[in-house]
């Protein structure tokens, strides 16, 4: 195919993404590689042999074309010149073997298993409000082969109110400090300064924040001064209004250059890139159209250089794509969104049902790498 300069409208240099295809595993991915039909993608295990280019034109829609990768280098050495450095930079960053997060090595899936430790999640109704059995789900969820166990307090499903960071607190922090003092690596679920700071006290490592620390003016610079690692979620507006309505140009797009910011911001209060992971917001401020864009192109947030966490377990999404079951009854359909993320180069996945999703990859790894 030949690249037509055209076909990108009024994208700006620095306005122009790309969007991984092709993607293959284990050996045939080494092949691939060696033989020049492929760039690796984040690492030796993954390969991509297609590329797409795209971003919002001078109307805001968006357009893309997609070309072999030879291809695009011959385009930008010619038409697409003044893309070539755009092009460049974001290629390394897809090929680039991600840095440890966290203090984990991002080429395994790294699972963190969800505790909520509220009276109206939307997932488990409270299950594990009382502190004594959310301490032992906790624990449950290691045994299991959780590598990292979320905690959170406030319900952010759709439609919820803003929790009080002191209730937060009485509800965390007693099973933050439980669970590290059984050995888990904790990470608290909070947009609350206050909140992080109590549960990093109580020996939390990892700070996971629905708004990419936008919510709190100083939870970035608290984060920085204590060395955690992050995970920068989006989310369109705030948990109680955020499905009213959402609209998208595009989807992937806009979330690209919202987190792309968010890094840029986080970097700039004093947060090492290599402390920070991203995620999409599955759900968060977006209908099930803009989740499966999201899904489908995931691979395309590889280029912002740090790992990727989904979390789309469980989640409504499913339900409207499937026959409207209710959250425990929706594991298949969240074992299929795991290993559809995986084989697109997604490092730490979000999940209720532990011991399942760690068997699912199990048998995916091995086959992709026979």
């Amino acid at each position: 195919m030949k690249l037509d300069l055209a076909a990108l409208g009024g994208i700006s240099a620095d306005r122009l993404w790309l969007r991984p295809l092709g993607v293959i595993s284990g050996r045939a991915a080494a092949e691939a590689i060696a033989s020049g039909y492929a760039r690796p993608l984040t690492g030796p295990n993954l390969a991509f042999s297609l590329i797409t280019a795209l971003g919002l034109g001078s109307d805001q829609r968006p357009v893309s074309v997609t070309s072999s990768i030879a291809e695009l280098e011959v385009w930008i050495a010619g038409a697409g010149a003044r893309f070539a450095q755009r092009v460049r930079d974001q290629l390394a960053l897809l090929s680039a073997p991600r840095q440890p997060w966290a203090g984990f090595d991002l080429d395994r899936p790294i699972l963190i298993g969800v505790l909520n430790v509220t009276p109206d999640s939307f997932s488990d109704g409270g299950q594990w409000f009382d502190t004594e059995r959310a301490v032992a789900h906790g624990r449950a969820l290691l045994t299991a082969g959780a590598d990292i166990i979320d905690v959170g307090g406030e319900s952010t499903r759709p439609g919820a109110n803003e929790l009080r960071p002191g209730e937060e607190i009485l509800r965390v922090e007693p099973v933050v400090r439980a669970l590290v003092q059984s050995g888990a690596v904790v990470s608290i679920d909070t947009r609350h300064k206050a909140v992080m700071e109590a549960a990093l006290d109580a020996g939390a490592r990892i700070v996971n924040d629905v708004s990419a620390l936008t919510h709190d003016a100083e939870s970035a610079a608290l984060v920085a001064r204590r060395g955690a690692s992050v995970v920068l979620m989006h989310m369109r507006g705030e948990p109680r209004t955020m499905q009213c309505d959402p609209v998208y140009n595009s989807p992937l797009i806009e979330v690209l250059e919202f987190l792309r910011l968010r890094m840029a911001a986080c970097i700039a209060a004093g947060i090492p890139s290599e402390h920070i992971a991203i995620d999409p917001g599955i759900g968060f401020g977006k209908l099930v159209s803009h989740n499966l864009e999201l899904l489908s192109g995931i691979a395309s947030l590889h280029a912002l250089g740090c790992g990727i966490a989904l979390g789309m377990s469980r989640k409504s999404t499913i339900a409207r794509l499937s026959m409207g079951e209710p959250p425990k009854a929706r594991l298949p359909g969240s074992l299929a969104a795991a290993l559809s993320a995986i084989q697109q180069g997604v490092q730490i996945l979000r999940v209720h049902d532990v011991a399942e999703t760690r068997q699912a990859l199990a048998v995916w790894r091995a086959i992709a790498a026979s």
